[in-house]
Formats: structure tokens, C-alpha cells, sequence
């Protein structure tokens, strides 16, 4: 199913959070050091996903809230709360389930939040959320100087 173009935006987000996590993964699997990776994890955190969170609690405050409003709210304190172990610890298990559950997150917003929104909210709706996307600096690709994942 093609995507509502309201909400292209935040699903053009998720392609860079799926990648973050594949990243992660990467890192992992090359054996690059814990604080390699926390500094990447801490850099997109700070340019890109607490953003993207931000941008999801105002475009999506006016929308009725639902089961799938409070999963995706729970989620969004569950990843912030992984990123704050992570800065606390050195166990690299944090790295893997923070990338396991940012993928995750991703998923159940593309696979059931976003097309149950595009099937309940009328046109219109669609459109006040497109149009709240206009208020936003929306962030744009960035540049990170250490690209532990090719090594």
C-alpha cells in the first residue's frame, strides 16, 4: 500500500533509523570498540531521533489517542531509556537490544500505527498533519566523521 503523503516525511525518517541500526549492528559484528558505537548512538539520538520523536508529538497532538499511541509513546521512553544505559555502562548487549528495539519500533509504526491512521482519519486530518509538517525544521541528511560500520 502506497503511503498517505502526510506521511512521508516521518516514514523518510525511519529509512535513517533503520540505518542507524544496521550500522550498530555492523559495528558489533566487526568487534569495534562500546564507545565507538555509544558515540554514534549518542550523535544520532541528539540530530536526528529525539527530533523525530519531537516531530511525532506534535504533528500527531491533535489525533485521538489510542492503543497504538501509548505503545508508540512507551516505545519512544524505552528507547531513551536504553540510551541512558548505554551512556552508563559498558555492556555491549545495551548496543544490540538498542538496535533490536529501535528496529522494532520502526516496523510497528510503518506496519500498524501509520496505516491504521491512513484507514481512521479522514482526508482533511491527513492534510492538518501534512500541513504541521510545514511548521517544522525538519533535520536532513548529516555527515559522521568516524564511520566505524566500513571498517
Amino acid at each position: 500500500m502506497k503511503r498517505n503523503e502526510n506521511l512521508i516525511p516521518l516514514s523518510r525518517d525511519h529509512h535513517f533509523g533503520l540505518l542507524c541500526c544496521w550500522k550498530v549492528n555492523q559495528g558489533l559484528k566487526k568487534g569495534i570498540s562500546y564507545d565507538r558505537i555509544k558515540t554514534y548512538i549518542n550523535f544520532f539520538w541528539k540530530e536526528r531521533l529525539k527530533h523525530h520523536f519531537d516531530v511525532e508529538d506534535f504533528v500527531f497532538a491533535p489525533v485521538e489517542k489510542d492503543e497504538n499511541f501509548v505503545k508508540m509513546e512507551n516505545e519512544h521512553l524505552e528507547i531513551e531509556a536504553l540510551i541512558t544505559q548505554i551512556n552508563t555502562s559498558s555492556d555491549s548487549n545495551l548496543l544490540r537490544q538498542f538496535a533490536q528495539v529501535l528496529e522494532k519500533h520502526i516496523r510497528f509504526e510503518e506496519r500498524e500505527l501509520f496505516p491504521n491512521l491512513e484507514q481512521s482519519l479522514t482526508e482533511d486530518e491527513l492534510n492538518q498533519i501534512g500541513l504541521k509538517f510545514e511548521e517544522i525544521e525538519t533535520k536532513g541528511d548529516y555527515d559522521y566523521p568516524d564511520m566505524f560500520w566500513k571498517n
